[in-house]
């Protein structure tokens, strides 16, 4: 059991992974975008320990959490993360779990299936521009998510004042850099097969924040926002970048400086989520339908 115990452990899995991806490059030299997988998964591997180490101390600068602040504008928007949540209890939870877990695996296997490196560089680039997004955002609206918030009544939260509280823990909530991941992968999946995928697995994703208790709603709508900035700096669209980084500001600065005002107007709320899932599906629309450019282009000199 012990055995079984070590092997199942996330670090020694993420080990193993990055074994096996080493053993895997070094059976083809030739490939030259095999080292871009190695690469990007001991990337993920410092990064994963950097990120909650940065977390962690954000916690003691910010101790003051926004989470009865955002489970209000959850009302005013209209629908309960708890009230979602609870039919995904029974037999979806475990399933959705692992889909919470899977974002890393996704992005392993999205830098297989791009074949193009540019396009692999790219997908690399937004990733990492997510990770250093996403604690900078934190620090604007500090929360932790219902599970953390509420304990065990997250299901049946309390009545709560429009106030901050102070809590500890790691700020890790609005913007749901999930959902930037999963919707990133929707903006860089090639071909129908793997667009479908994506959709799937963002939808996944959608459950799974919300059934595990580490998101309110409102988290997940500039998380898709957060994921078309992270896609565009990738494809170096930077005209776009600064969009779509305008979108998140103003979700960051909104909920920070005006929670009152959205609050106590749902329409204006509404409005402004339903703004921004518009702007995310002209994403899509968008890049699906633009030219193939990173097949069109030629490689990095380095796979010529």
């Amino acid at each position: 059991m012990k055995l079984i115990a070590l092997l199942l452990n996330p670090g020694t899995l993420a080990l193993l992974t990055l074994l096996a991806a080493v053993v895997w490059m070094l059976k083809n030299e030739k490939d030259k975008s095999r080292p871009i997988v190695v690469f990007a998964i001991a990337l993920d591997l410092f990064l994963a320990w950097l990120f909650p180490a940065v977390l962690g101390g954000e916690n003691g600068l910010f101790p003051w959490k926004y989470d009865h602040v955002l489970i209000l504008l959850d009302a005013s928007l209209g629908v309960s993360a708890a009230a979602l949540a609870l039919p995904l209890q029974g037999i979806l939870k475990f399933p959705l779990h692992i889909v919470y877990q899977a974002i890393i695996l996704m992005l392993i296997c999205w830098f297989v299936v791009n074949r193009n490196l540019n396009r692999r560089v790219s997908l690399m680039i937004a990733y990492v521009v997510e990770m250093i997004a996403a604690p900078l955002l934190y620090s604007i609206v500090p929360a932790c998510g219902p599970i953390y918030a509420f304990g065990p009544l997250w299901l049946h939260p309390p009545a709560v004042a429009p106030t901050a509280l102070r809590l500890t823990g790691m700020p890790n909530a609005f913007p749901s850099l999930h959902i930037a991941a999963a919707f990133a992968l929707v903006l860089f999946a090639p071909g129908k097969l793997w667009r479908g995928v994506s959709l799937v697995f963002l939808a996944g994703t959608v459950m799974a924040t919300l059934s595990t208790g580490e998101h309110y709603v409102i988290d997940l709508i500039p998380g898709l926002a957060l994921g078309c900035f992270a896609a565009s700096v990738g494809y170096r669209r930077f005209p776009h970048a600064l969009l779509y980084l305008g979108a998140v500001l103003s979700w960051s600065l909104s909920v920070r400086f005006g929670y009152l005002i959205l609050i106590s107007h749902p329409c204006l709320l509404r409005t402004f989520a339903a703004l921004t899932v518009a702007l995310a599906i002209f994403a899509i629309f968008k890049e699906w339908n633009l030219p193939a450019r990173f097949e069109a282009e030629p490689v990095l000199a380095s796979q010529k």
